[in-house]
């Protein structure tokens, strides 16, 4: 089993005119660097991946995000699009029962925010995570509520900080070496993560009824009639609708 310490950087609109920042509400936070770092099952460092992203969302860099990251047009220009490097960073994960591991949980709800904007799968990524920043606020006996940040953690590890922050790839590198001197199979322990739709996500999405009914096929073993189609769809879609739910506390034939 492999760990995957992954960050990432992010672009928005700017709005130059009246000099504000503007967002596409389906997709606010606009990745442009994926940086990770694979650890094996002893948090040994065995391989690193890292790409920028051409923007596609918003054309221009964030006048903050350039200050802060460096990164620049000319960086992104010739960049390859984010459903390649989707691909690339799948294969670089080469497991879906690899385990992330992130600096908080805002990089994992906004990595499944973009790849459902792209219209992709997320099927093929780790469900289980580790909230690394939330073990190492622990760590230290922050105050509950109180998060402690990466440059922080570095500093008060007395770890080398050689590398500039605000880089994927980096703070990728960074949050890697606090996971191994933090590291207590005691207390660190992979939670799954479940990203909730909105209802705009949910309209955007379509259902691949060729893989639905060949499935279908698969497991009845036949060939599937009109009427047969016709059901699985409604039976999908009420699926789909979380209808027929039963409330355990409610239902008192469920024990």
């Amino acid at each position: 089993m492999n760990y995957i310490i992954f960050d990432l950087e992010f672009n928005q609109g700017f709005d130059r005119v009246n000099n504000k920042t503007v967002s596409n509400a389906k997709c606010p936070f606009e990745i442009i660097q994926i940086g990770a770092i694979k650890l094996d099952s002893e948090l040994n460092i065995i391989d690193t991946f890292s790409s920028y992203i051409k923007s596609q969302i918003y054309k221009d860099i964030h006048p903050f995000v350039k200050k802060m990251t460096g990164i620049t047009n000319s960086d992104l220009k010739n960049a390859p699009s984010f459903t390649d490097v989707y691909e690339q960073f799948l294969k670089f994960i080469d497991s879906k029962n690899a385990i992330f591991g992130t600096w908080g949980t805002n990089d994992l709800k906004e990595l499944y925010r973009n790849i459902i904007f792209y219209n992709l799968s997320p099927e093929k990524i780790p469900v289980k995570y580790i909230n690394i920043q939330q073990h190492a606020s622990n760590f230290f006996n922050n105050p509950v509520g109180k998060c402690i940040g990466l440059q922080n953690a570095i500093s008060i590890l007395e770890l080398e900080q050689d590398k500039k922050y605000h880089n994927a790839l980096n703070d990728a590198y960074y949050t890697a070496l606090v996971f191994q001197k933090i590291n207590n199979k005691s207390i660190i322990k992979a939670e799954t993560y479940t990203y909730n739709l909105s209802k705009k996500e949910k309209q955007k999405l379509k259902i691949d009824y060729d893989k639905l009914f060949a499935e279908c096929r698969s497991i009845l073993k036949r060939d599937l009639t009109k009427e047969d189609k016709k059901l699985i769809h409604t039976a999908y879609n009420m699926g789909r609708k979380n209808k027929f739910l039963l409330n355990p506390k409610n239902d008192k034939n469920n024990n």
